[in-house]
């Protein structure tokens, strides 16, 4: 009854905002409403697996973006889906002070990792669902959308880099004030 107590404890107590999250592991996920996953995952800060977390700096990069995934393929039951399987439907991803986030919210299946900027290079690394590797990537952002083309990444047996590069991923932020003021832009489904 005591071990069962303890264990209660342990697993009731909040990790600090400030501080980095522990590893990423299905015990340390509570899967929260569907509806509530994008508020939850903004809150989530990578842990610093095999390298330092970058420091919160804003890069050209930051911000929202959203994608409709139109690969149609037979869903398939399983316990433990791939990571970054390219689901059909709409992805989300968050660029923000170093800290990559990206929900399919059909699924409600989210990851998060560290990421750096320099020139036209971006590299993503601290990843839970693959904390040795670090992907590197080339990026542009081109008529409203950013356009990763990868130059190297072995997460997930290769479907990160599927999943980031098969499609641009069109911006969540208005492309000019007028637009962000009258609302008269094409925002891509998911930016809600």
């Amino acid at each position: 009854m005591a071990m069962v107590l303890l264990i209660a404890i342990a697993c009731s107590s909040p990790t600090p905002s400030s501080q980095p999250s522990t590893p990423y592991t299905a015990a340390t996920q509570a899967a929260p409403a569907l509806t509530d996953v994008w508020s939850y995952l903004l809150q989530r800060t990578p842990y610093p697996f095999t390298t330092p977390l970058p420091p919160p700096v804003a890069s050209v990069l930051d911000g929202t973006y959203a994608k409709f995934d139109l690969v149609e393929a037979t869903p398939i039951p399983c316990r433990r889906c791939p990571d970054y399987f390219p689901y059909h439907g709409t992805w989300k991803l968050s660029l923000d002070n170093g800290i990559f986030r990206i929900l399919h919210q059909d699924t409600g299946w989210r990851s998060y990792a560290s990421f750096t900027v320099s020139g036209d290079r971006i590299l993503f690394f601290n990843d839970g669902n693959c904390p040795d590797s670090v992907g590197v990537y080339t990026w542009k952002l081109e008529k409203g959308a950013l356009i990763l083309t990868v130059i190297e990444d072995d997460c997930a047996i290769g479907l990160r880099a599927r999943n980031l590069t098969s499609q641009p991923w069109p911006a969540c932020q208005p492309p000019n004030r007028e637009a962000a003021i009258t609302g008269h832009w094409p925002e891509p489904p998911g930016c809600q």
